[in-house]
């Protein structure tokens, strides 16, 4: 595993979700919103740093979800790798905090969604996805056609999350030093394309999903999804739900690194159950967008569109 993979290891899996994979519970009333405690047994653990620290105050260990997955018994660090491997896209339990005394109100997500104005030609989020992310105009001025595209604050992007009737469920928030979910929102899937298509592209990301649709040319044939770095309930059940029509294909096109793979075969097993046809398709760098990006810097503003064919050819022996 190279220092790319293990960063995005580091991350996307918080400690929380490796200690209650492994049976711990919270102690919720000696935990607060900064540290909660963790016990199984006599023994202790305390998450801090928003999930991505921890320490046993009953000993001097302590560290990031690597060092706590050998704490709790993996044999050196390739071990603990595929342990961490094992849980991403795992969604810990939401502590149930005591409301506070004076909880300051939060408008509902449609509110809020509703409030941001969609990206124009020239504004900060337009800038930031055709200048920093290599997103084609054509492939916004449709994804904001569809509704799915939000201006954040400080120049940043907000990409939809909907159930399978339109509502919004929350946004991905990407920016150029800031990435994060919609407070308070649920992740399910980020939809851009013909909703009834039978060709279903499965990617970790909004960016990487419109990434792969320029690649593509933005298929009429297909719909390119997001779970946005995460697995909840609510995206297995959207996902599965797709999976399930008639003579679907199911496509994971999911990054090219181990993260990646936890996430294919665990959308193997959905097509497969579901008795649809499945394909993993890769991207020749780490993701969709660096593989666009590198298509559209090599080959011009209007990119190379043979080169992005190419590299959505799936394995040998399979065709899409």
């Amino acid at each position: 595993m190279d220092k790319r993979e293990i960063e995005e290891l580091r991350e996307n899996v918080g400690c929380a979700a490796l200690l209650e994979k492994d049976g711990w519970k919270v102690d919720l009333k000696e935990s607060t919103r900064r540290a909660i405690k963790y016990r199984r047994d006599t023994n202790i653990i305390i998450v801090i740093h928003q999930g991505r620290g921890w320490f046993d105050p009953l000993s001097p260990a302590k560290g990031d979800v690597f060092s706590l997955a050998q704490h709790l018994g993996a044999v050196g660090f390739a071990d603990a790798c595929d342990r961490v491997s094992g849980v991403v896209g795992f969604v810990p339990s939401a502590p149930a905090w005591r409301p506070t005394a004076s909880p300051k109100p939060l408008a509902s997500i449609a509110q809020r969604w509703c409030r941001r104005s969609e990206p124009r030609p020239g504004s900060a989020s337009w800038r930031y996805l055709v200048d920093e992310r290599h997103i084609p105009e054509r492939i916004i001025v449709a994804a904001i056609g569809e509704g799915r595209l939000r201006e954040g604050p400080q120049g940043s992007m907000w990409a939809a999350h909907s159930n399978s009737v339109g509502v919004i469920t929350g946004w991905e928030e990407r920016g150029r030093s800031w990435r994060g979910f919609a407070t308070g929102g649920t992740k399910e899937l980020f939809r851009l394309g013909s909703a009834d298509s039978l060709r279903i592209c499965v990617t970790e990301a909004a960016v990487d999903a419109m990434s792969l649709a320029a690649l593509e040319e933005l298929r009429d044939d297909t719909l390119y999804i997001s779970t946005g770095g995460g697995w909840a309930p609510a995206t297995e059940t959207a996902v599965r739900a797709l999976a399930g029509r008639a003579n679907a294909v199911i496509v994971a096109a999911t990054d090219n690194n181990r993260q990646g793979e936890v996430y294919a075969r665990r959308i193997r097993e959905i097509a497969d159950e579901a008795g649809s046809r499945f394909l993993r398709s890769q991207p020749l760098t780490d993701d969709w967008n660096e593989d666009l990006s590198a298509a559209r810097i090599g080959g011009g503003q209007e990119g190379n569109t043979a080169w992005s064919r190419a590299v959505c050819r799936p394995r040998e022996g399979e065709r899409i």
